[in-house]
């Protein structure tokens, strides 16, 4: 007996023994999967008929790729979709390519032992489908003209007091690239948790630095923290902010997931609290569950401005919410003004504080 609560989910992927095993693993969770086909064009007429809460969805595949399919999607009827990828190089890029183009997570699977990976994987699975199914993907616009790349990175860099520590989940990728491809060269030092697998990271920031005119990389152990230059947390990895005389730097270290992740958001901004004290500023975008909410506290306590993005630029407002039920947050703001306030302005603060404060 299925549960009519339960998410809706469709698979897309071109291997038979992936569908079944995908199926079986949702099944035994009581997630209706109202659908299987191997490859989009299957999928379209198939779901037309009876459009599902969730799509899995495999990258490479015969007829139509996945992320062709995905841009499609999110600009006709945007439908929250994991992307099912294969730990590779190739499989990296084109799966940052769709959480680009409107993905809200990314769900790996073994290229080996399909059957045999999967109870390890099973819970995570289990928690991407429930999460994906209360997100909101927006329609897709077509892109906007990329800055020019001439003269964009010619700022002198230097250690700055000011750091900004950002932390995210679901739909974080894209409210990511909104924020960082709008800041000027001359912004302060960032530093950033985006909830993603091992290898997924180094390919996302590398896709950010393509499009921004700050720099962004996936941070290495001991790498500065400077004006213009914003660090992503390696998949699979915590990041710390450390003091080194008078500059900021960062330390990659491996241990427990903290808060059900690693990278964690709480890690992060818990050193950024002791680090940066008052010259930081904290910010809590879109994403599920509560990671980094009470790092958030944290650093409102030692006098950091803190900021959450409000629930209508949000692809899913599970930890901005919980950074405002903690009192956490100082300000409540749209997506869109987030780079003004890195930039140490503060578009409608006193409103945006008189609601943090009404929650």
């Amino acid at each position: 007996m299925s549960d009519t609560s339960a998410p809706r989910v469709f698979i897309i992927d071109d291997s038979a023994l992936v569908r079944q095993v995908l199926s079986e693993a949702l099944r035994s969770e009581n997630i209706n999967v109202i659908g299987t086909a191997a490859d989009p064009i299957f999928a379209k007429a198939k779901m037309d008929k009876d459009w599902p809460d969730v799509i899995l969805l495999d990258m490479e595949m015969p007829r139509m790729d996945g992320l062709t399919f995905l841009k499609q999607l999110m600009h006709e009827r945007p439908t929250p979709v994991i992307v099912c990828s294969t730990l590779t190089d190739q499989g990296a890029q084109l799966t940052v390519d769709a959480m680009a183009a409107g993905a809200v997570s990314v769900f790996t699977k073994s290229a080996h032992g399909v059957r045999e990976g999967l109870n390890d994987l099973k819970g995570r699975l289990v928690r991407a489908v429930r999460e994906a199914s209360s997100a909101r993907p927006a329609r897709k616009a077509q892109r906007v003209a990329q800055p020019p790349p001439a003269v964009t990175r010619a700022v002198s860099y230097r250690t700055t007091d000011r750091v900004v520590a950002i932390g995210t989940s679901t739909g974080g990728t894209q409210a990511l690239e909104a924020v960082l491809s709008a800041l000027p060269p001359d912004a302060p030092g960032i530093v950033a948790v985006q909830h993603m697998p091992e290898k997924f990271t180094a390919a996302f920031a590398k896709r950010l630095d393509s499009v921004c005119r700050i720099d962004v990389r996936e941070a290495r152990d001991g790498d500065r923290v400077h004006t213009g230059l914003a660090l992503i947390a390696p998949g699979g990895k915590h990041m710390e902010l450390v003091r080194s005389g008078a500059q900021y730097r960062v330390r990659i270290f491996d241990g427990p997931h903290v808060t059900r992740h690693k990278p964690s958001v709480d890690v992060l901004f818990r050193s950024v609290a002791q680090t940066g004290g008052q010259n930081a500023t904290g910010i809590i975008m879109t994403g599920m569950g509560d990671d980094g909410a009470r790092g958030l506290k944290l650093m409102k306590e030692k006098g950091a401005r803190t900021v959450a993005q409000d629930e209508a630029s949000c692809v899913v407002f599970g930890m901005p919410k919980e950074a405002i039920k903690l009192q956490a947050v100082d300000y409540i703001i749209a997506l869109g003004q987030i780079p003004e306030m890195i930039m140490g302005h503060a578009p409608q603060a006193q409103d945006a504080h008189r609601h943090a404060h009404s929650h």
